[in-house]
């Protein structure tokens, strides 16, 4: 993972990856629970509104167990990208860290993680 200067040396997020309903959500909720963390969603389907069949977002229980982030943010018209997701993420950690709270990105979506680790220039 290449050290993205934005985020506390402290804090890092932790990151939780593979393909639809592996059962990534349910270990990020009990990780999240465990230790006072938020979950960043890294799917780029399921940061469509309505959008719901086929996506495994997280049922109403998990979202319950945990706070999510980048989940129903655009409507399936609007355009939103891997640089729109990056820039978010980003965000999303560094607001979290301030608070002392940690970040869990968890979701399958190959290209937004390394876009975010691997600090891309988008």
């Amino acid at each position: 993972m290449s050290a993205n200067e934005d985020w506390p040396v402290e804090l890092p997020p932790i990151v939780l990856v593979g393909p639809t309903a592996v059962g990534k959500t349910s270990i990020a909720v009990c990780l999240a629970g465990r230790m006072n963390a938020e979950i960043v969603n890294a799917d780029s389907m399921q940061v469509y509104r309505f959008l719901d069949i086929g996506t495994a977002k997280p049922t109403s229980e998990e979202r319950h167990g945990a706070r999510f982030h980048l989940l129903d943010i655009v409507d399936p018209d609007e355009h939103f990208n891997v640089s729109d997701w990056k820039h978010y993420a980003e965000q999303t950690i560094r607001e979290a860290a301030v608070r002392g709270i940690r970040c869990i990105i968890c979701g399958g979506t190959g290209m937004y993680v390394r876009a975010l680790l691997e600090d891309w220039s988008l």
